[in-house]
């Protein structure tokens, strides 16, 4: 027996946003696990750019494939507010956040984990050209498309971040880490992802996927420069977890001031 048409419309619409946010991360994991294994037989450096960044980009391939016009849509979502823009406090983000975890760190240990630029094996503008490229493989998928698709159903603040508690564990060699140091990262890929969420909530399309591609490859070229967590340490992780809470706040706060926008439902 069917039921009155508007709840079957909406159960309809329901799956259909739960179809494309399966097959979106399907892909974004098997192709991200499938990139990792090839890379080693391209020869191009883990330090200059990681191929399962792209894992993400393939899976919003698949998605407009499948469903062109809603991935357009969802690309494009936003309602841009032209009297200010968030890219000057959000760029300068990443500095404080790494500020945070490295001085700390450097105090907690007694050492200055620094790295010259001009030790690293790959000249370092193409090391930062070739993390930006990463980045926005990994954030057209994340901020650009999970992001909004999620916002069609929940609050900023949920969908920021339930994409970054996936975004989180979308990384899952983190998970065989020690329990504080896959913590620590959690923490810091949901307030981030809530930074992002809430910076980006008025902007769409190439401005959106720009300023997360550049706010993410900020945080992987500080890491890469004054950090150490690759060594499985939890102290830096949990440092920079913290960091990233803590610049999260005024975001939050920020976003508790102004007027809502509405995305609309059929964008799902």
């Amino acid at each position: 027996m069917r039921g009155p048409p508007g709840i079957v419309e909406a159960m309809q619409t329901r799956q259909r946003w739960k179809t494309r946010a399966g097959v979106y991360l399907a892909v974004a994991f098997v192709a991200a696990g499938a990139l990792g294994a090839v890379q080693p037989a391209t020869g191009i450096p883990t330090e200059v750019v990681q191929l399962t960044q792209f894992g993400p980009a393939l899976g919003v391939a698949v998605a407009a494939l499948l469903w062109p016009s809603r991935t357009r849509g969802l690309l494009a979502a936003g309602a841009p507010d032209r009297t200010s823009s968030p890219w000057r406090p959000l760029l300068a983000t990443p500095f404080l956040v790494i500020l945070l975890s490295a001085v700390p760190y450097a105090l907690l240990t007694g050492t200055a984990h620094a790295t010259d630029p001009r030790t690293l094996h790959h000249p370092f503008l193409l090391v930062a050209l070739a993390q930006l490229i990463g980045a926005c493989g990994e954030e057209i998928g994340w901020r650009c498309f999970l992001q909004p698709l999620l916002r069609t159903r929940l609050g900023p603040l949920a969908a920021s971040s339930a994409t970054g508690l996936v975004w989180g564990l979308w990384h899952v060699q983190v998970l065989a880490q020690s329990p504080a140091y896959a913590a620590g990262f959690l923490l810091a890929t949901v307030t981030m992802s809530i930074t992002l969420g809430l910076a980006l909530e008025r902007l769409g399309g190439l401005h959106r996927l720009l300023l997360a591609g550049g706010f993410h490859a900020l945080v992987n070229l500080g890491m890469l420069l004054f950090m150490n967590e690759e060594t499985g340490a939890p102290s830096p992780m949990l440092l920079f977890g913290l960091s990233c809470a803590l610049t999260a706040v005024p975001w939050i706060r920020r976003s508790h001031r102004r007027p809502p926008v509405t995305i609309p439902a059929t964008a799902g």
